[in-house]
């Protein structure tokens, strides 16, 4: 999250997004302690319009870590939000919708929660994400990790919408021994208790999980400031 796109951190261009959004009051970024001086470090030198608080859950492995479920009810817990109503976006997530008009969107259906989801009319490579099928009121009617007939091709993306009655539901939903991990699976289970509602943008997205994707974030990032491609990803400018 880190990592420079065309010498800024990754994780300056979805604060960017955020910032835009006049509703949000504090920004919480959390991570493990490994990394955990490196955020502070980073959430130091940058000037935003919001204060941002990292928060170290102590872990130092896979066999300890929490994970992306339990690092949200970790924020919850020490920053006191419970009661209030969160947007949650995976740090390693470029983005390039608006997230104010995914807000708005989500305040208009009056109730429930919402997921980003995008459009992937290639019927392969729709097979690696979680598929999302959505009602004519755009409210969430299946939800399917890489499956292998999927029923629609609408890709689910790390960028979820909580109001404060159904954040709550991640304690009880950890508790039940439900999978901490991706971050995906609350929403899976959500769905059924609640609605949830699909919020289908067409702005570029890419979920930056390895090295050719990196690059491809780098140059596209890179070209927009007239720079030429790379053909191998470095930390220089």
């Amino acid at each position: 999250m880190l990592l420079p796109l065309a010498g800024r951190p990754m994780l300056d261009y979805l604060l960017d997004r955020i910032d835009a959004v006049e509703e949000i009051d504090a920004i919480h970024v959390v991570t493990n302690e490994r990394f955990a001086r490196d955020f502070v470090g980073w959430a130091s030198q940058r000037s935003g319009l919001r204060p941002i608080t990292v928060w170290n859950d102590g872990t130092t492995s896979n066999e300890d870590r929490l994970g992306a479920i339990g690092d949200i009810r970790f924020t919850m817990s020490q920053a006191g939000l419970e009661g209030g109503d969160l947007l949650v976006v995976a740090g390693d997530n470029l983005i390039e919708y608006s997230l104010e008009e995914y807000v708005r969107f989500w305040r208009e259906k009056r109730e429930g929660a919402a997921i980003a989801v995008r459009r992937v009319p290639d019927p392969e490579l729709i097979k690696q994400y979680g598929v999302v099928e959505l009602d004519a009121d755009d409210r969430v009617v299946s939800f399917e990790e890489k499956p292998r007939e999927p029923r629609s091709d609408l890709a689910a993306t790390a960028a979820y919408l909580y109001r404060a009655e159904h954040a709550g539901l991640i304690g009880p939903y950890l508790e039940a021994g439900n999978p901490a991990d991706a971050p995906g699976s609350f929403v899976m289970w959500l769905y059924r208790q609640a609605p949830v509602y699909g919020y289908r943008f067409e702005g570029g997205w890419m979920d930056i999980g390895d090295p050719q994707q990196l690059l491809e974030a780098d140059n596209r990032m890179r070209a927009r400031l007239g720079l030429q491609p790379r053909r191998e990803y470095s930390l220089t400018p």
